[in-house]
């Protein structure tokens, strides 16, 4: 037998490798199906949508597998590989397909389908043009750093065959580690101290109710946005003729984007609706500015629905939160029943009963945060150490030993095994959540957001884009943390490595930039974002937000109200009087107006007043501040308060018969003058004289053989139809004598 023979007899077989990798893909598919069908809708969302958004995160995904494999797959070494292995052609094809379609998606897919997405125009042709002439100036950016760098590789290298390709990979690399090493090092001090903080469950609830004024706001703002834009379509739905004729369909569109109550015209709304602020109609409508029109009603209706879930989510929390800490008492803890839409399957089902949740939740919950926070915390420092010292003491690394378990010193850099295996996928995994979760804290995203279900196109097409950016550059740079001997062996360092070190910049560069993720870190864990939007005012646009920043910030806050006004805030939202009357405001004046013009009238929420309530019941709006308290608890009788009243113009909130929130719209269509004048009347109707003041003004008093003592009499005068010569010999009518102490019921006294 010949000694080729013994050898192909002796190599091992990839079969079973291959397996694994072909079921590692399929399990990565199913994940970011997942993930896709928790932020958009699948049914409704447009296949040029989700086709490239999916391959945008399964072939990053992909990248975390290939890495271990080809750590793993011997290149040129006779030794017998150790773990999960590939042959080296089949490393190639996939490193080639995977690094080429990220890129492709990367600069130029991506950006061209999220301009076209968020394009205003109705007709595919223009929202194409248009999303070309957005990517432009990008473009023009891209190419000339491009150009300069050519022209230097050119340069330096001398070869015009390789130097193209070279270029292009390696200016793509390089901003994209400049983006990593800055969102990994907040990420890497951000999440370790986010277990930590939830650890303390007073402490979670105090940061929630800090958090609670700032989103409210936001999501106030948002409506009002969004109010102002469907007044402004609405008058332009009832403009008629003109120019808007030419665009009659595409102006229908926008009608039946808005709600019903902004196509009635009505003084009242605007004054309700929006931030007061008219947005006048152009004379000429054209193409060009019902285009913006629509972009920004599209905006703002995504804004809306996130900032409604943030607030919505952040209510949850607190309820959890608090329920958490109400259950040390009695030992026993119950979140209330699971929505029946609820797609939560640890809701649905549970193994706990309610003290063992309680057991878990309020005992074991936080020691598994600090158990975590801790190991993650040690994972952050070790990352940060090997950035440090991978160049000039590669020994000195720690990830290094944490993944070469054989022979780590040697000559040819180590062999890495199934354990290392999976360990290098732990490190790889935690360095790419580290950068992706800075990404949501980030505020410099023009209004980006991630929201359940909900997400708009735009926002989808460039988060998608950014986990095809960072990937690359990630895994590359995790590979120079094991030494040169290993990584230099490796099909990915042939097929990128050698184009990154193409020039001594590209190589100097891949080595000592990543040591400046001291500032980020830094910047992060001494609350540096915050000392500069103090001193400056820009800390707010450059920094970082989220949950660790607005912690800090509102730590300094506590005993001057900004906690407490989160508090009332989220006790009025569950109590059913924030967002009620908010939509219940909206629904009155709609079925007013459609009931004006003939319409199918809407339902109209009103409380009846205090004197024709039920006489036990108590004042039913939060915090017992409801003007009508003080005679809640006295019947409609008279004998209630003898303070008058307020007969305010204001809305008052209340609960029916049925507990449910209902409102009162008296002076809806009161202006500015008349709300005050009916201000200044409440004040002095509500005003007690002092008792000299009191007969002030009524002239002389009668004496007492005219019956002058009698208060209540006299001020009846005049209430029968007339004066009455009765009373000046001690006799009365008989509708008011009975009210005298010594009235006759109609007898003369002589």
């Amino acid at each position: 037998m010949s000694p080729s023979a013994t050898t192909t007899a002796a190599s091992p077989s990839p079969v079973l490798s291959e397996t694994f990798s072909v079921l590692s893909l399929l399990t990565i598919s199913i994940a970011v199906l997942l993930i896709l069908r928790y932020y958009l809708p699948l049914r409704t969302t447009p296949a040029y949508l989700l086709v490239p958004v999916f391959f945008a995160l399964s072939l990053p995904a992909s990248i975390g597998l290939l890495v271990p494999i080809d750590l793993a797959s011997p290149l040129d070494s006779p030794e017998t590989p150790k773990g999960i292995w590939l042959p080296t052609s089949a490393l190639r094809v996939g490193w080639r397909i995977t690094y080429w379609l990220t890129f492709a998606l990367t600069w130029f897919i991506l950006p061209i389908l999220a301009e076209y997405s968020d394009s205003g125009f109705r007709e595919p042709k223009a929202k194409v043009l248009d999303s070309l002439r957005a990517n432009a100036q990008y473009y023009a950016v891209v190419f000339g750093s491009g150009l300069i760098g050519f022209i230097y590789v050119l340069w330096s290298y001398g070869s015009f065959d390789s130097s193209l390709k070279g270029t292009i990979m390696a200016l793509a690399y390089c901003w994209g580690l400049v983006l990593a090493i800055y969102l990994m090092g907040h990420g890497l001090v951000s999440i370790p101290r986010r277990l930590f903080r939830s650890a303390d469950i007073s402490g979670r609830l105090r940061r929630l109710q800090c958090h609670a004024p700032r989103i409210y706001e936001k999501m106030e703002d948002a409506e009002m946005e969004l109010e102002d834009l469907e007044l402004q379509v609405g008058e332009l739905g009832r403009r008629k003729g003109g120019s808007a004729e030419l665009f009659r369909d595409w102006i229908e569109e926008l009608v039946d984007m808005i709600s019903l109550e902004a196509m009635q015209p009505s003084n009242a709304r605007r004054a309700v609706r929006g931030t007061g602020n008219e947005r006048n109609l152009p004379n000429v409508i054209t193409e060009k500015w019902l285009a913006e029109l629509t972009r920004d009603l599209v905006r703002a209706r995504h804004a809306r629905e996130r900032y409604s879930s943030e607030w919505n989510r952040l209510l949850e929390d607190v309820v959890r939160t608090r329920a958490i800490l109400d259950s040390a008492g009695s030992k026993k803890l119950d979140f209330g029943k699971t929505a029946p839409g609820s797609t939560n399957v640890w809701e649905r089902f549970s193994l706990f009963n309610p003290y063992t949740r309680h057991l878990f939740h309020y005992h074991v919950a936080p020691y598994l945060r600090m158990f975590f926070g801790g190991l993650l915390g040690l994972a952050s420092v070790c990352i940060v150490w090997s950035e440090l010292v991978k160049d000039l003491f590669p020994s000195l690394s720690v990830i290094r030993y944490t993944v070469i378990h054989h022979d780590p010193l040697g000559e040819s850099g180590g062999q890495v095994g199934l354990a290392g295996q999976a360990i290098a996928a732990f490190w790889l995994l935690y360095m790419c959540a580290a950068a992706l979760i800075s990404i949501t804290e980030v505020k410099v995203w023009r209004g980006r957001a991630l929201v359940k279900r909900n997400t708009a196109p735009e926002s989808a097409f460039w988060y998608a884009s950014q986990v095809a950016r960072l990937s690359v550059p990630l895994s590359y740079n995790f590979m120079t943390f094991l030494g040169s001997g290993l990584y230099k062996d490796t099909v990915f360092y042939g097929f990128l490595g050698k184009l990154i070190d193409l020039t001594p910049l590209g190589e100097w560069f891949n080595y000592l930039f990543p040591a400046f993720i001291l500032l980020p870190v830094f910047a992060t864990l001494f609350g540096l974002y915050g000392k500069v939007q103090n001193m400056v005012g820009f800390g707010a646009a450059f920094g970082m937000g989220g949950e660790d920043d607005d912690g800090e910030g509102e730590e300094s806050f506590f005993g001057t109200g900004s906690w407490r006004e989160g508090r009332d805030l989220i006790e009025r939202e569950l109590n059913g009087t924030s967002a009620s009357v908010r939509n219940s405001r909206r629904a009155d004046l709609a079925g007013l107006s459609a009931n004006s013009n003939g319409r199918r009238n809407g339902p109209i929420l009103s409380i009846p007043k205090s004197s024709t309530g039920s006489p036990g019941r108590p004042p039913t709006t939060p915090f017992a501040t409801s003007p009508t308290s003080g005679s809640a608890g006295g019947g409609g009788g008279g004998g209630g308060s003898s303070r008058h009243q307020a007969n305010t113009s204001a809305r008052r909130a209340g609960r029916d018969t049925r507990g449910q929130v209902v409102l009162s719209n008296e002076g809806d269509d009161e202006n500015f003058f008349e709300a005050l004048g009916h201000r200044m009347k409440n004040t002095i109707d509500t005003f007690d004289a002092p008792d000299w003041f009191k007969g002030f003004g009524e002239g002389i008093k009668k004496p007492k053989w005219m019956g002058g003592d009698d208060s209540s009499r006299g001020s009846n005068t005049g209430e029968g139809g007339g004066t009455d010569i009765r009373r000046w010999f001690g006799g009365g009518d008989g509708a008011s004598g009975s009210g005298g102490s010594g009235g006759g019921q109609g007898r003369i006294r002589l």
